[in-house]
């Protein structure tokens, strides 16, 4: 029932920051792995269509199983730092688990595979950090066999790739190390025979990538120095197949100038031996900086034949990506297309991909982001920036919705806070939820945050200061381009007089400063003029403001999304850790990390003035979550001394807060760290969840509650949701049958739901009914860190789904759509 009822709207997430984890089909799927997962994204749908999780720790190469006809892939491969090689097969249009290689005793950096015997078996070679290169052979009946293990001593193979000979089924193996040459292997026996040493770079070799052009192969080969190497391996006849020691003799007779070749013989069985040479065909120089990665485009059908571009793909931490090829006439390789990054304060690429026709090409970053540029077919072959996914690189911590459920924000330990929204397209198409805004990029990292009116929020990172933001009026148009919303209406709520153009972080600083249009225009006017010292030649201002009509590039997010601080708060005498803030957004309250009762206190803040309103003392240690009751006379506060503690407001002073009732160490119910707590839509109970893997109901709360009876008691009975319960959230709607819905999020990285009934039978946990979880692939690979229901806009279209929010420790902010009627 789970599968059916809860379906997964949007998955934010990035690739890891390793070289090989992104690999493009023949049929369109870009796969990457993001933490423990590997994602498979449409770039036309430019959405998440499935997530693979099965590795245990982080996914470090994805590889497609390339098909010799160019058809769609069913067949995939993916490595990891567990150690595991999963082989990924098509079933039913879904990808499951085929079969896993074990072996390597180290991470697992780089994967190729190809078919044999007639497209039925996969030979799959691996590299890994226990300094070995694995070849395997995984057959359809789930079984994988290790043919042959090379053992690189001390040394490291940083990429392999597979190909087969020439005129051959003979498969040969290019492999790229930290002693700065590339090796080559071919397959006798199942066994794997070193037959050359390429040599000429003088670094690392980073990338290695074979292509089949008229009967020949050519290797292209990427090293730290900066270079690109493309080598032709061609067959030679009987009279050919001369040694280079030969060659060179006839050389020094002839006095012609060749280039150098290296002959190998390799024999098939029952067969005459056939004769290899190897030759260096061109050295591309244009990058600044190390290269990373290598791709050649792919082949295509061109009048009824599969016919092999001469064009290649490279990226490098110069933050740029070239596509090379030979002139037509002289055949000498030159650039053809350069683009990438100016400015910002990031490092470069890792790797680069190119799609089956050749028209997009992709990059992944040091940072996790994707670059996805498109060629214009309009625009005289123009390369320009595409939309494409985005999500945090770390651990995401905290997430909330805007009051109104049109944007959802979150922060996570890679020190940014992000927005994201529906991009609603004037062609009609599917809205789709995309990254439009980094409002906060930080030196710390982040830890919680909370919403303040519909375009303020505050956030707290491993620091003691509490730094509240506003969005500029930049951010406020583009956000009405994008998601369909009326401009002048967004303007008029956010107090258009004086609002900001937009942002920038100062260098060396932490702090977004506005940037008005005064500062626009005098940077426009007299620049030269005005330079008069050292320091008038660096700006500081990189804001530039953009007409955004579709969801933001990179480098806009990184520079020209930034929201300004207007207001520090201090009074925390340790890291933050949690934020709250109540339905009136009159009130912010926030607690810290603390270790003695002293630091353990909740502070409350006005949201008019940032004036600190009240210290709320009562636990011992840190304050794990916080939450205002809707209708903002309570405040709920949980805490790692496994107590809970409920807060009254004072009617006739909306400011003052006095200690309702709470949970001591002789009446906790919780024995381990209380991680969550929510509250109903009508402010009546409260639940809580902890690491004891309960879940518990309490209430009813009342105003008028005697001072003199502090303790509350459970409603309900004891729900054990089998697992750490690390989130927890009630869904602000009531079901049928006077149903309360709760999302339990889970430390092995589920999301379970459930329905409780009020005054149910309690006994023998008859009052609570399990409606559903995530399946494998929905689910999350780490701890589920927040759950969020979406309120419900005000324009929305009728629906009947509600959608739920949850961040997760793997990266990933996920939104899902649940029915209903199935609740």
């Amino acid at each position: 029932m789970a599968a059916h009822i809860i379906q997964t709207c949007h998955v934010a997430c990035s690739a890891n920051r390793t070289p090989n984890v992104v690999s493009w089909s023949r049929g369109g799927t870009i796969a990457f792995g993001t933490c423990n997962s590997v994602a498979l994204y449409d770039p036309q749908e430019r959405r998440v269509v499935c997530m693979l999780n099965g590795h245990t720790h982080r996914v470090n190469a994805v590889q497609w199983v390339h098909r010799e006809n160019s058809a769609p892939e069913s067949h995939l491969v993916s490595g990891g730092s567990d150690g595991r090689l999963l082989i990924w097969a098509a079933k039913n249009g879904k990808f499951v688990q085929l079969v896993e290689c074990k072996g390597h005793t180290g991470p697992i950096c780089a994967v190729d595979a190809l078919y044999t015997h007639a497209d039925t078996r996969i030979l799959v070679v691996s590299a890994a950090s226990d300094s070995t290169v694995r070849l395997w052979l995984c057959s359809d009946a789930k079984q994988a066999e290790c043919l042959h293990t090379l053992s690189f001593g001390s040394g490291f193979m940083m990429d392999v790739s597979l190909a087969l000979l020439p005129g051959t089924k003979v498969p040969v193996l290019a492999c790229g190390g930290d002693d700065s040459r590339v090796h080559l292997y071919v397959q006798s026996r199942d066994q794997l025979r070193r037959v050359m040493t390429l040599q000429g770079h003088e670094d690392w070799v980073r990338g290695v990538a074979w292509t089949s052009v008229g009967g020949e192969l050519l290797l292209a080969s990427c090293s730290q120095d900066c270079l690109i190497r493309v080598w032709r391996l061609c067959a030679k006849s009987g009279k050919d197949a001369r040694t280079s020691t030969e060659e060179e003799e006839e050389e020094d007779a002839d006095s012609v100038i060749k280039m150098k070749e290296d002959v190998f013989q390799v024999q098939e069985e029952r067969d005459v031996p056939s004769v290899f040479a190897v030759s260096l065909e061109t050295v591309l120089a244009g990058h600044e900086n190390r290269v990373y990665g290598v791709h050649w485009q792919p082949p295509s059908h061109a009048g009824g034949k599969l016919q092999q571009p001469l064009r290649l793909l490279s990226a490098s931490m110069d933050k740029t990506m070239i596509v090379w090829a030979p002139e037509e006439g002289s055949g000498v390789w030159v650039e053809q297309v350069r683009v990438g990054e100016v400015g910002g304060n990031t490092l470069g690429f890792y790797g680069c991909q190119m799609s089956p026709d050749g028209s997009m090409i992709l990059a992944h970053a040091f940072h996790g982001a994707l670059h996805l540029w498109c060629r214009d077919q309009q625009e005289h072959g123009e390369w320009r920036p595409g939309v494409v996914l985005s999500g945090h690189f770390d651990a995401v911590q905290d997430l909330s919705w805007d009051p109104e459920g049109d944007f959802l924000l979150s922060v996570g330990s890679d020190q940014t806070t992000r927005l994201f929204t529906r991009w609603r397209r004037k062609d009609g198409k599917t809205a789709t939820w995309h990254e439009i805004s980094r409002p906060q990029i930080h030196g710390y990292d982040m830890q919680c945050l909370a919403m303040v009116g519909r375009f303020q929020f505050v956030s707290g990172a491993d620091e003691k200061v509490l730094r509240v933001f506003q969005a500029p009026r930049n951010f406020v148009e583009n956000f009405a381009n994008i998601s369909g919303n009326s401009k002048e209406k967004l303007l008029a709520s956010s107090n258009r007089a004086g609002l900001p153009e937009g942002a920038s972080t100062p260098a060396l600083g932490l702090s977004n400063k506005a940037v008005f249009q005064g500062d626009l225009e005098s940077r426009t006017q007299g620049d030269q003029e005005r330079i008069s010292s050292v320091s008038d030649q660096y700006q500081e201002s990189y804001f530039h403001p953009v007409n955004m009509t579709e969801p933001p590039p990179e480098d806009h997010l990184l520079q020209n999304t930034l929201w300004p601080e207007v207001q520090k708060l201090y009074g925390h005498g340790f890291e933050m850790f949690c934020l709250a803030s109540d339905s009136a957004r009159t009130v912010v309250a926030s607690a810290c990390k603390a270790s003695k009762a002293e630091h353990a206190s909740v502070l409350l803040w006005s949201a008019a003035t940032w004036r600190r309103l009240q210290a709320l003392p009562c636990h011992a240690l840190t304050v794990t979550q916080m939450s205002f009751s809707p209708d903002s006379r309570f405040l709920l506060a949980v805490s790692r001394d496994r107590t809970w503690s409920l807060w009254r407001r004072d009617p006739a002073s909306s400011a003052d807060f006095s200690l309702h009732a709470h949970t001591t160490k002789d009446t906790a119910v919780h024995t381990r760290i209380i991680w969550s707590c929510d509250w109903t839509h009508d402010s009546r109970y409260f639940v809580t969840s902890s690491r004891d893997k309960k879940v518990i109901v309490w209430g009813p709360c009342t105003a008028d509650r005697s001072a003199d009876s502090p303790h509350m008691k459970p409603c309900s009975s004891i729900l054990d949701v089998g697992d750490s319960a690390t989130a927890v959230a009630f869904c602000p709607q009531r079901c049928s049958h006077d149903r309360l819905v709760v999302a339990v999020g889970v430390e092995s990285g589920k999301v379970l739901l459930y329905g409780w009934t009020p005054g149910g039978p309690a006994d023998g946990g008859q009052d609570w009914i399990r409606l559903g979880e995530t399946d494998a692939s929905q689910s999350h690979t780490l701890a589920v860190k927040r759950l969020r229901w979406r309120p419900i806009a005000e324009d929305e279209e009728a629906t009947s789904c509600v959608q739920l929010a949850s961040a997760g420790a793997d990266h990933a902010v996920k939104i899902f759509s649940i029915k209903e009627d199935a609740l």
